[in-house]
């Protein structure tokens, strides 16, 4: 199993795709933490608008940016998993290991480190970039007061969860550009109206994204009120669920289908 988890990042680092998406992730992260740092304690309107970077609650939004970093790793992994049928390596590989289980299960483990990975690497970026922003701001940089470790894991939890996502959608339906725009307008459209529509709330909270947000929030515990996320420990035990539902579409349409 190990030889073929190693076989498999080896597919995906031997591409440019991977540390493109890296760099445009960090990029994005960047910018919208840009748009933190220059909007902080700006009123909009005479209305009271973002925390001003020495406080507790603009670390807390400012390190939860991260979390835009999903939709990267849930196309790198529907491409973990459609570009071997669009090259046709997928016949290859069934040749060379013909338990199909093992390979989905190897894939599976390597959308899950490479999930880890993006998530080390932006709250890497984060940590230099937040922390400074407090510190020369005046403030005092308290990871329990800002709820950072939570914060933190579930970034890290929701990036390895569409990692997952990805791989079980790309086993789904094995057209790379239909993967992609599924996964875009699941991320961007459907499950955005879900969260934002109040009457939808109660169904978009446990969609992933809503999940995730449970973890990442800063409003749970700030008291700003966001009534329609789930707590915390609701929010981790769904995205568990989801990588487990995840997981077994991904063997099960693998397994069962013909693969010319």
């Amino acid at each position: 199993m190990i030889g073929l988890v190693k076989a498999e990042l080896r597919k995906l680092f031997t591409t440019r795709l991977w540390w493109i998406m890296l760099l445009v992730m960090i990029l994005l992260v960047g910018v919208q933490l840009g748009f933190l740092i220059g909007f902080a304690g700006v009123s909009q309107n005479g209305a009271p608008g973002l925390p001003k970077r020495d406080t507790v609650e603009w670390a807390q939004i400012a390190w939860s940016a991260g979390s835009v970093g999903a939709i990267f790793v849930m196309i790198l992994g529907v491409v973990m998993m459609t570009a071997e049928y669009r090259y046709q390596t997928i016949t290859g590989t069934f040749l060379t290991t013909p338990s199909r289980g093992r390979v989905i299960v190897a894939k599976l483990i390597g959308g899950l480190l490479v999930g880890l990975l993006f998530g080390v690497a932006v709250l890497v970026f984060e940590a230099f970039t937040v922390i400074p922003t407090v510190l020369i701001s005046g403030g005092e940089f308290s990871p329990g007061a800002s709820h950072i470790p939570r914060i933190s894991l579930g970034i890290v939890a929701a990036l390895a969860l569409y990692a997952l996502f990805g791989i079980g959608l790309g086993a789904l339906v094995r057209n790379q550009i239909a993967g992609i725009v599924g996964a875009v307008v699941w991320s961007y459209v459907i499950e955005n109206i879900l969260i934002a529509i109040p009457a939808l709330q109660p169904v978009g909270r446990w969609l992933p994204g809503g999940a995730a947000q449970a973890l990442i929030s800063v409003d749970v515990d700030t008291g700003l009120g966001r009534p329609h996320l789930l707590a915390p420990w609701a929010g981790a035990l769904a995205l568990v669920a989801y990588g487990v539902i995840f997981a077994l579409v991904a063997s099960a349409t693998t397994v069962r289908r013909d693969i010319t």
